[in-house]
């Protein structure tokens, strides 16, 4: 096979490697993995190990992350603004000092894989074979390992805060590669060459997924206290942000520690600056609005922390703006946890009120239409801009994208993307 040819240049000097400032500005760079091999070796008995409640068709789960790309490329208005991490990161191991650490972390990170033994004959591995041993698992020595297809799950390997990137600390084995893959990634491959040393690493023992932490603002951050998540993890990352960024307030917000509630952004996520869609049950009857509000101290390394019973009134303040709550699932009890559970209030905004989500939430999406939303299927949405460019904020719009399969994966549009830039300003102006 031909040498993978790997970018000369890092991106443009008015073009920045990581930058995010807000949920809902602008996209102009995401970060994705269109589902492959490795979610057909997902089986009835394997696929509890690898988190999967279901076991997904793999072209039609193709088809349709595909067109939930496209729908990225046409918002933004640029056809590299998607970026597939398995093609960077097959291109990252052309670089044989990327295949070693690799190599090296793996057999560190993993030792009841027992691969010591063959740590040489892996090092030898062709980019091609290291790549596939990577994400499937399967190569011709005599090892073997899990697949990984929580991989299509993006948004956990890292969040993207003003300039700094920060790693996730998987809190679970199957999940542990693709802290793995998103270092290396990002470490080796010439696209972030230039932003190395902004990316942060949090201590052992601290866990941490990207589901759990939401921009609000250039000085607000949310990070969920989640089954995922440690409080030690939220603490090292608030010092980290305090340090290096302009970020002023984290919110802890504390979550119940089970399945249907893994990460923040499963109950609670922004379809515009002034707009949550939010799971109404924990908000309003569970403790949802606990949080612990933490700010930093005059002394370095210190901080105030303080408790807040009102998230709705605490975030209200901290953003010095009003903030309209859309009930996932409508008002009525039932529909609100059958669509919670796939995913209505896990939505991704490519805009300031232009949001793409699962059709099946469709009362969801009723009150998106009653809160002034226009609500297009995702064939729909291509078919109307074919041939002309889409202007961010001329209109506020709510795109449904079929999820017939991706659903069954038990992660939304939010969950399957994660944004390494956007925009300064809302319309991207």
């Amino acid at each position: 096979m031909a040498p993978v040819d790997v970018p000369a240049a890092p991106p443009a000097q008015d073009e920045a490697t990581y930058s995010v400032t807000s949920e809902t500005n602008l996209l102009q760079r995401v970060l994705v993995h269109t589902p492959g091999h490795e979610m057909e070796l997902v089986s009835p008995s394997n696929r509890e190990e690898m988190l999967f409640d279901d076991i997904l068709h793999l072209g039609h789960a193709r088809k349709e992350h595909l067109l939930m790309c496209s729908i990225f490329e046409k918002i933004v208005g640029s056809d590299d603004a998607v970026l597939q991490i398995g093609e960077l990161l097959l291109e990252t191991f052309e670089k044989a000092e990327a295949r070693e650490d690799f190599v090296e972390r793996l057999i560190q990170s993993l030792p009841e894989q027992n691969l010591a033994g063959v740590e040489d004959e892996l090092k030898q591995l062709s980019p091609t074979e290291l790549h596939r041993f990577a994400i499937t698992g399967e190569t011709d020595l005599p090892v073997t390992m899990q697949p990984i297809p929580n991989l299509m799950f993006t948004r956990d390997l890292a969040a993207v805060v003003h300039d700094h990137v920060i790693l996730s600390h998987a809190a679970t084995t199957a999940r542990t590669r693709e802290s793995l893959v998103i270092r290396i990634l990002l470490q080796y491959h010439p696209l972030f060459a230039e932003a190395s040393d902004n990316i942060i690493e949090l201590p052992p023992g601290a866990t941490f997924e990207g589901g759990d932490l939401l921009v609000a603002s250039e000085d607000v951050v949310l990070i969920g206290h989640s089954e995922r998540t440690s409080f030690g993890a939220i603490m090292a990352i608030a010092h980290a942000l305090f340090e290096k960024t302009p970020v002023e307030h984290v919110l802890a917000v504390d979550l119940p520690k089970r399945r249907a509630t893994m990460h923040l952004d499963t109950v609670f996520t922004f379809a515009a600056p002034d707009e949550v869609i939010v799971f109404p049950p924990l908000l309003e009857k569970h403790g949802f609005g606990y949080s612990v509000h933490i700010t930093p101290n005059d002394s370095p390394g210190r901080f105030v922390t303080d408790m807040r019973l009102n998230l709705r009134e605490t975030l209200g303040t901290l953003l010095d703006r009003d903030l309209t709550f859309i009930p996932c699932g409508g008002t009525d009890l039932l529909h609100q946890e059958r669509e919670q559970w796939t995913d209505g209030a896990n939505v991704f905004s490519a805009a300031p009120g232009a949001i793409i989500g699962y059709e099946r939430n469709r009362r969801t999406f009723q009150l998106l239409r009653e809160h002034g939303y226009r609500v297009v299927t995702a064939g729909s949405f291509l078919s109307y801009y074919e041939s002309s460019s889409f202007t961010p904020g001329s209109e506020r719009i709510a795109i449904q994208l079929a999820g017939t399969e991706l659903s069954r994966g038990r992660g939304g549009p939010r969950c399957m993307t994660l944004p390494l830039a956007r925009s300064a300003t809302p319309d991207g102006g």
